[in-house]
């Protein structure tokens, strides 16, 4: 194994997601047919049921239980739970297919610096949140460990839309650094 600088393990990909599913047949459906996974060869040498399904560059591996060993079965949709988000191409199709399956959701707007993110949430069969977003309209900047990308990091990158970069310049001109920390966050999952 090697290790990359700053001692963080040498990643290369997200390989898969393991997913507990009480009806595998129901989640092999959703997965397959509302999220576009495709279904590929399982090792027969595993002792339990399962499959395995393969898209955007990575896996889902539902795993086959007893209904009461899935933990936090939950059907009400919260945002602040551990979820799975997918970028798409156009938010408004994926909310008709939700709307034509009949599968419950909300969609949200998070705005910021005049750019805007539109999101949906909803669950698997089995409880775990899934999340659809437009988030290609955020800037994505790399900060040091432990620090958060601000509006002055972004400014200096050139990724902040013109009118944010000249609003942001005029408060700088008149904030001290007391009043205007540089610590806007973009987004947070």
């Amino acid at each position: 194994m090697t290790v990359s600088r700053g001692g963080a393990l040498s990643l290369k990909s997200l390989n898969h997601i393991s997913r507990l599913c009480g009806s595998l047949e129901q989640s092999v459906h959703f997965y397959q047919n509302i999220l576009g996974f495709r279904p590929i060869v399982r090792p027969s040498s595993f002792n339990f049921n399962g499959a395995w399904l393969f898209n955007y560059g990575f896996g889902i591996h539902l795993l086959q239980v007893e209904e009461h060993e899935i933990p936090l079965r939950k059907f009400n949709i919260d945002l602040n739970v551990n979820h799975i988000s997918f970028q798409c191409a156009n938010l408004d199709l994926v909310e008709k297919k939700l709307a034509e399956t009949e599968i419950g959701y909300i969609r949200r707007r998070a705005e910021k610096w005049g750019l805007c993110v539109d999101q949906l949430f909803f669950h698997d069969p089995d409880g775990f949140m899934i999340e659809v977003c437009s988030f290609e309209n955020l800037p994505m900047i790399s900060s040091p460990a432990g620090e958060r990308p601000g509006a002055g990091r972004l400014m200096e990158a050139g990724q902040l839309p013109p009118q944010v970069a000249a609003a942001e310049a005029a408060n700088a001109a008149t904030a001290t650094e007391e009043q205007c920390p540089d610590h806007i966050m973009l987004h947070c999952c």
